[in-house]
């Protein structure tokens, strides 16, 4: 396992490094979007229309932060990772027309995303949950916020970031899913489980 500084744009050659259980920092732009985000975005796609932001290369941060309006402008106090999953829907569309190549969130995703990364050479990493004010230091400065209509939680927030982590890579371009593998390995490991438990339960009643 390994440790990677990724700087934005990210290109393939960058994305087919990373395996799962590996470290990464990320550096330049990243940008927020949360599931109401995600909504919009697949909307815009579907009409052909442009995104406010160009994804292509670029970090999606499933998060909404904790900002204040200082003057014209914004300073982020805290912004810890959201449940990934319920972007589950959108992500593989957003993914392959918008050119996403790096992911950050909690709690993992499914198959479809796993495959649309493996298919668009894309990761997956996680952030420690409830450490929103780490992942605030990270953040040097507010590019932009676009959507604010939505909340401030909700709203696509374009920032610049340096050595934002440590994130850790748990879908990798190859189609390797750390989750989905430990799930697979547990539902492996059930019938003998309770081949063991049964006989344990059968010695106890002979004694």
């Amino acid at each position: 396992m390994g440790t990677y500084h990724l700087k934005t744009p990210i290109s393939d050659d960058d994305i087919i490094k990373l395996r799962v259980g590996d470290t990464i920092y990320v550096s330049g732009v990243l940008v927020s979007a949360r599931d109401a985000a995600h909504v919009r975005m697949i909307e815009l796609l579907h009409k052909g229309e442009k995104l406010p932001v160009d994804l292509s290369g670029g970090v999606i941060y499933h998060a909404g932060p904790v900002a204040l309006k200082q003057g014209d402008t914004w300073r982020i106090v805290s912004m810890g990772p959201t449940t990934s999953a319920r972007m589950d829907d959108f992500e593989p569309e957003v993914i392959e027309k918008a050119g996403v190549k790096l992911v950050i969130g909690k709690g993992g995703m499914g198959s479809k995303t796993t495959e649309a990364m493996k298919k668009y050479k894309a990761a997956y990493a996680i952030f420690t949950g409830g450490a929103g004010v780490l992942a605030a230091q990270a953040i040097k400065r507010v590019i932009g916020v676009n959507w604010l209509d939505l909340g401030i939680a909700e709203a696509m927030w374009v920032l610049e970031v340096e050595n934002f982590g440590p994130l850790t890579v748990i879908i990798d371009s190859y189609g390797n899913n750390y989750y989905e593998g430990l799930r697979k390995s547990v539902r492996e490991k059930v019938p003998d489980l309770s081949k063991e438990v049964t006989n344990v339960i059968k010695s106890v009643i002979k004694i």
